[in-house]
């Protein structure tokens, strides 16, 4: 699968992607930095990547409805510190090949993962 990490995560988050053969670009290796949420996902659908993100606003099925994306992935926790952000996204690499991404939003949350989009 192919990744896009917002600039609001580790670089870490990336390098786990790449460790498992996923494709990862960072928003920040990509000069990104400080972009627009809108122009953020309009790059994810013309390349391809799925958004893992810290960021609320794109799990507002309204302005970002997951059928359009090829998936976005973002993470809502009550600490956002570094070393849990890890343990949590340490967590979700172990499921993420068992559900469908593509056309879905994944809101991962400490205890639970929940899933929007269409049934595939």
């Amino acid at each position: 699968m192919r990744f896009k990490v917002d600039e609001n995560l580790p670089i870490e988050v990336a390098q786990m992607l790449r460790q498992t053969g996923h494709e990862a670009a960072t928003v920040l290796e990509q000069h990104l930095g400080g972009s627009e949420d809108a122009q953020l996902a309009a790059l994810c659908q013309l390349e391809g990547r799925i958004l893992v993100t810290l960021d609320m606003d794109f799990s507002d099925i309204r302005n970002y409805p997951p059928a359009e994306f090829p998936g976005l992935v973002v993470l809502r926790l009550r600490q956002q510190d570094k070393p849990y952000v890890l343990d949590v996204f340490t967590r979700l690499m172990q499921v993420l090949d068992q559900e469908p991404m593509e056309g879905h939003l994944w809101i991962v949350e400490e205890n639970r993962i929940r899933i929007r989009g269409e049934p595939g």
